[in-house]
């Protein structure tokens, strides 16, 4: 009798201790499936992370992964060709930077000015990018800016008579085609009538040496390109202080293409607070010209 209570007192021991085992599995298996459901979740929230940031990455990029940069290739210090036979210039300068930081190629791609609105529209670059001016132009484009102030100002030769603008009375002007000292000039009735003529020509490099020749009397352009020509090439001209119209540089996107635009001035903005757009300006200009905020 008291070796079968033994015997049974073993086997209830034995049951407990099984038991005590099955209880043991059964948590883990709670936190198993605890751990798998966070496991999915934490997937889930990664795949919408992911999924949000190639969003975002296709918001900003282009159909050619390239950021293909329209502009004149004679419009020194913004866009031109470098005595090395490169492009290069201050737009330039910053739009390589951004592209960089945007994570696509960059590609400068000269255009004849006058065509800027067929390659922009057909896709053949990416947005209008060199000293393009916003006023008048405010609802034909996605634009970032103003960047930069410029004013239109008349140019003559340094021994010329011509000191204001009422001197241009009878005299042969020129500007450049559909540039914004053509859309001045034709602002200002009485001043075009006062002309001897005016005659539009294909880039301001070409009208610089009219008037070195003798060819015009005066060239209407940008102030800050006729201050950069004149004090690189050391030619004996002058810019009259007369001011034809006041404005301001900006980057012009096509209508709608607000995501590019937005990534572009978001990149800028890291530039102008890490320094580097100063950095640049400085280069160009010894000062900061540099206005986008």
């Amino acid at each position: 009798m008291k070796k079968r209570l033994v015997l049974m007192a073993a086997g209830l021991m034995v049951m407990s201790s099984l038991a005590a085992c099955g209880s043991g599995n059964s948590a883990p298996a709670e936190t198993t499936k605890t751990a798998e459901t966070k496991a999915e979740t934490t997937a889930a929230e990664s795949k919408e992370e992911t999924s949000a940031a190639e969003q975002s990455s296709t918001a900003v990029d282009t159909a050619t992964g390239k950021f293909t940069v329209g502009f004149d290739q004679e419009f020194p210090p913004m866009g031109f060709v470098g005595d090395n036979g490169e492009y290069t210039g201050f737009d330039l300068a910053l739009a390589e930077e951004a592209a960089k930081r945007l994570g696509l190629e960059f590609v400068p791609q000269p255009i004849n000015w006058d065509a800027k609105d067929m390659e922009l529209e057909s896709g053949n670059i990416d947005c209008i990018w060199n000293g393009f001016t916003m006023q008048g132009r405010e609802d034909a484009y996605t634009w970032v800016g103003p960047y930069m102030a410029n004013n239109q100002v008349f140019v003559v030769n340094g021994d010329s008579d011509i000191a204001t603008k009422e001197d241009l009375n009878g005299k042969a002007v020129e500007v450049q085609k559909d540039s914004s000292g053509l859309n001045a000039i034709n602002d200002n009735a009485d001043l075009l009538a006062s002309f001897g003529s005016l005659t539009e020509v294909a880039d301001y490099n070409t009208a610089l040496m009219d008037l070195e020749s003798g060819a015009c009397d005066a060239v209407c352009m940008d102030s800050i390109v006729a201050g950069y020509q004149i004090k690189s090439s050391g030619k004996n001209m002058k810019i009259l202080d007369d001011t034809l119209a006041a404005e301001e540089y900006g980057i012009g996107f096509k209508k709608g293409d607000d995501a590019l635009a937005s990534a572009v001035k978001d990149v800028l903005m890291e530039m102008v607070a890490d320094g580097t757009v100063e950095k640049i300006s400085n280069e160009w200009f010894g000062s900061n010209v540099f206005t986008l905020k």
